[in-house]
């Protein structure tokens, strides 16, 4: 029970990476919150475990909402020692088609979800000199990838926003680090055509996809006290993908 006596608070955790991490650190004694636009009733299934769990409907991009929703998460459970910045949009297309929404939706999710949810949630963390911050990249803001110049720069913007906020914030018992995920089977990729998975798996040393269950993991430790010593970094979960 590395978590126990611990409250966390996932962004996106009604399904896929974030869904998995939500039950993760349940499983390990963590209090759950779970931010999401889309209940899917996935998070009811956490209470079984012994946690109490908070779901509430917040769009991340909207910093208002934010900081109302954090305030009830606190007064709810007391503190709040864990935030995961897991919310993510796509909008895929090549750059000569796509439409400025589709650019600022992406950004306004992905970069600026981030930016809005640690600003609400970092004052309680060094009024208490302790925190962790898990912010989800993707190897795609590592390596980029055509068709996704949005989500890329988005996914590269939140690295950047790790390592400097981890330097802001050393000092205060905070720790700040990044998981950059490559093919995981999720939704998304159990969507695709055999031949274009053939294609990805064919990029990937170890020949298989990711599950969430592997990027939840590595979460797990970065929030753990093992992990106590590390801060601005960003760990691959990508078979291999990005070496």
């Amino acid at each position: 029970m590395r978590l126990k006596g611990r409250v966390s608070l996932v962004t996106g955790g009604e399904r896929g990476i974030g869904q998995s991490i939500a039950r993760r650190f349940a499983e390990e004694g963590s209090d759950v919150a779970i931010f999401d636009m889309e209940e899917t009733g996935s998070w009811r299934e956490l209470e079984r475990l012994g946690s109490r769990i908070l779901f509430s409907r917040v769009d991340v991009s909207d910093f208002h909402a934010v900081c109302e929703a954090v305030s009830n998460v606190i007064g709810h459970f007391g503190q709040l020692d864990i935030l995961v910045n897991n919310a993510g949009v796509t909008r895929d297309t090549l750059l000569l088609r796509m439409k400025e929404e589709d650019w600022d939706r992406v950004l306004a999710v992905n970069l600026k979800g981030a930016f809005n949810m640690a600003k609400a949630v970092v004052r309680e963390m060094v009024r208490k000199e302790y925190g962790r911050v898990i912010n989800i990249s993707s190897v795609v803001g590592i390596a980029g990838n055509a068709g996704q110049c949005n989500y890329a720069a988005s996914k590269a913007g939140l690295i950047g926003f790790t390592k400097s906020l981890a330097k802001e914030l050393a000092q205060k018992g905070i720790t700040v680090n990044a998981i950059a995920p490559g093919f995981i089977e999720t939704r998304m990729t159990q969507g695709l055509k055999e031949s274009i998975r053939a294609k990805f798996l064919e990029h990937i040393p170890m020949r298989k996809l990711g599950s969430p269950d592997d990027v939840a993991n590595a979460a797990l430790f970065l929030a753990s006290a093992e992990a106590r010593y590390v801060t601005g970094q960003v760990i691959r979960v990508d078979g291999g993908l990005a070496i």
